[in-house]
């Protein structure tokens, strides 16, 4: 073989091995850059992974946190930690979301914080929900209790009103009695006559009397036996009533006021006597200052508040 053509050979050998040498290494490049990209995709998957479950378990955390806020508010529990926590939550959030660097460690530590603090919130719950458990059977308890009180008042009020009742019939059946004995023991005036006396003393008995001749008139009654009536000083009113029904009445003479069934009336003349319970006479005389008028005069007599007899009289002119 010439040398030249030798030359053209070698050169044309060594052209093939710097191609393969050159092929080789652009394969191992390939290669390696095509794992190295591998690689770095998995890393960035991996990463997005991490920070979409930082995301995932930050916004958990909020939503039962947001739970028990309100179960603790409701069983009457103190919020004022958890709101404060709640606010801290929600500004690492918001920084997360905002990082421009992937720190998922940092946060992963701050979950596993409010975790533990929620885990200690359950505890709280637990004991408000056993505590308004209490509450609830305490005041079903009372509840019954002040049922049954209620009851017995109702009872109670309806005894007193009945007691009440009773005292009112009592009082009403004892007043009644009262009065009955009271009028049983009051006197009686019996055989009433109306005399009169002139100037000169001399007394007449008749139905009749004229105007000119009677100056005073006298009264004579008896008063029969009473065992109901105690024998003591009575007071006896006398009432003359004039043909037009109005009092006789002088204060002169010892004329006055007295009651007759809670009203107030004037009478004609007073006197006091010792009731002796022997169907004693009594005279009682009244001396009227000025002539009576003709007509007809009605005569009342009045003790301790009840009537006790009554007559008429005329006088003619």
């Amino acid at each position: 073989m010439q040398p030249e053509q030798k030359s053209k050979q070698s050169i044309a050998w060594a052209m093939v091995v710097v191609l393969g040498l050159a092929t080789a290494m652009f394969g191992y490049l390939f290669t390696t850059q095509k794992t190295e990209l591998s690689n770095q995709e998995s890393t960035l998957v991996e990463k997005a992974k991490e920070l979409a479950g930082t995301k995932t378990k930050l916004d958990s955390i909020s939503a039962v946190l947001d739970t028990k806020i309100a179960e603790i508010e409701r069983l009457g529990g103190d919020i004022t930690e958890l709101t404060k926590v709640k606010e801290r939550l929600e500004a690492d959030k918001l920084a997360f979301s905002r990082s421009k660097k992937v720190e998922t460690g940092k946060y992963l530590s701050k979950i596993k914080e409010y975790e533990q603090f929620l885990v200690e919130k359950d505890e709280v719950i637990a004991q408000l929900r056993a505590e308004n458990e209490k509450l609830v059977a305490s005041n079903d308890s009372l509840s019954t209790h002040v049922g049954t009180l209620s009851s017995e008042r109702e009872r109670l009020v309806q005894r007193q009103a009945e007691l009440q009742d009773s005292v009112v019939t009592f009082t009403a059946s004892n007043k009644d009695l009262s009065e009955k004995v009271s009028r049983a023991s009051a006197l009686k005036a019996q055989n009433i006559k109306v005399l009169t006396v002139n100037s000169r003393g001399k007394v007449k008995d008749k139905e009749e009397y004229k105007a000119s001749r009677v100056d005073k008139i006298k009264l004579v009654f008896n008063l029969p036996e009473n065992s109901l009536t105690a024998q003591e000083p009575k007071d006896i009113y006398v009432r003359v009533l004039d043909p037009e029904g109005a009092v006789v009445a002088d204060d002169a003479t010892g004329s006055g006021e007295f009651d007759i069934d809670g009203a107030t009336s004037k009478f004609t003349t007073r006197e006091s006597i010792a009731y002796q319970n022997n169907n004693q006479k009594v005279e009682m005389l009244y001396d009227n200052t000025a002539k009576f008028r003709p007509g007809s005069y009605n005569v009342e007599l009045y003790s301790e508040g009840y009537k006790i007899g009554g007559t008429k009289f005329t006088i003619k002119k």
